[in-house]
């Protein structure tokens, strides 16, 4: 199946210039293009590439020359990752799910299956669980009771739902990420040294524990997940214990992501590969968070803030403050203290400086 150049357009909301009758089959690079491929020439860095392939018709930037380059048409798109945003979704084939409930599913009576909801091979849905329209269930998924799936929503491969877990309208789940799993709490008779610590002891070294035995606290909160969320493969979302754990409109997760019990995550919230949100932090609406970043728990970060990637957060973090560094602190005092360390070799060969003229001078004497 095919797109014309026309059409292509409109689904990007751009302009069109040139043959727009030309048949688009797929998107490739410039350098590597066919004759039916639509090049992706997002920027001027790309300008060499686009002799090197064969495609008619390319995505450009603003103010290109795109007729110098031998192309019959272009496309200009002033923000090109949006643009690249609707090409893929207008190019993309549908998640390959099989219509119907497979023979080999187990949905358990009381049960309760909304209509057009495809359920995948050996895949597994308890009783209570309740799924809504459309929803469609890959292979090898697992639904637990008091489980409510909105409409609209797909769970790939491998996908864990456990009990008392709550998913709105359109939520997208990859493969082998769990949904409700226990929160990582637990607690001693006596207090731990984790806890003498967190008290302020001042001993060099910490005695062991009266007792050390580790007592479970059980999640008992369950997770509630709103519309239009999407979470990436191997990400794990936590119980609550008391209350519910919960994740807001639009929230996206990468791979690989750990949501701590309790946390209550923002409406429009961005959560990239090895993000860690230990337990009862709150994170307001379009917060960011760079890959392999970490926030500590019982903390506040402001709407609006973004946390770069590898820093970790120990405090609380102001509305829409920009954080940086381990421990994290806003950008410009982060920035600060590395123009200050980058000096550090040269304050030293002046101190070494200095004293070599001290002791000559002393020496002198």
């Amino acid at each position: 199946m095919g797109y014309s150049v026309r059409q292509i357009a409109e689904a990007l909301d751009a302009e069109a210039f040139g043959d727009l009758s030309l048949t688009i089959t797929s998107a490739a690079e410039p350098a590597t293009a066919k004759a039916t491929d639509l090049a992706l020439a997002l920027g001027p860095s790309y300008a060499a590439a686009i002799p090197q392939g064969d495609a008619k018709v390319a995505v450009v930037w603003p103010g290109c020359d795109w007729q110098s380059y031998g192309l019959e048409a272009a496309i200009v798109a002033p923000r090109g990752r949006l643009a690249m945003a609707h090409l893929t979704q207008l190019l993309d084939t549908d998640f390959d799910i099989s219509n119907g409930v497979h023979p080999s599913a187990v949905i358990e009576p009381g049960a309760s299956i909304g209509e057009n909801v495809s359920v995948g091979p050996f895949s597994f849905i308890a009783a209570g669980a309740v799924i809504g329209d459309g929803t469609r269930i890959a292979s090898h998924v697992s639904v637990g009771p008091d489980t409510k799936i909105g409409d609209g929503c797909v769970l790939l491969d491998g996908v864990r739902i456990m009990r008392r877990s709550r998913l709105g309208d359109r939520v997208v789940i990859h493969p082998n990420s769990v949904i409700g799993a226990d929160g990582f709490s637990w607690v001693t008779r006596t207090p731990s040294n984790f806890e003498r610590m967190g008290k302020g002891v001042k001993e060099m070294r910490l005695d062991a524990p009266e007792d050390a035995k580790q007592h479970r606290i059980h999640s008992l909160g369950g997770v509630v997940i709103g519309n239009d969320v999407e979470i990436g493969a191997l990400t794990a979302v936590d119980a609550g214990t008391i209350r519910a754990t919960q994740v807001g409109d639009g929230c996206k997760m990468d791979n690989l992501v750990q949501v701590g019990h309790n946390v209550i995550l923002g409406r429009d919230c961005v959560l990239a590969a090895k993000v860690a949100i230990a337990g009862s932090t709150v994170v307001g609406d379009r917060v960011m968070l760079g890959g392999r970043s970490a926030v500590r728990d019982n903390l506040t970060i402001g709407q609006d803030a973004v946390i770069t990637g590898a820093s970790v957060v120990l405090s609380d973090v102001p509305k829409g403050a920009i954080m940086m560094g381990h421990p994290a602190r806003e950008r410009h005092e982060e920035f600060q203290t590395m123009k200050e360390l980058r000096r550090l070799p040269r304050l030293r060969q002046m101190i070494s400086d200095l004293q070599k003229s001290v002791s000559k001078t002393s020496h002198n004497d």
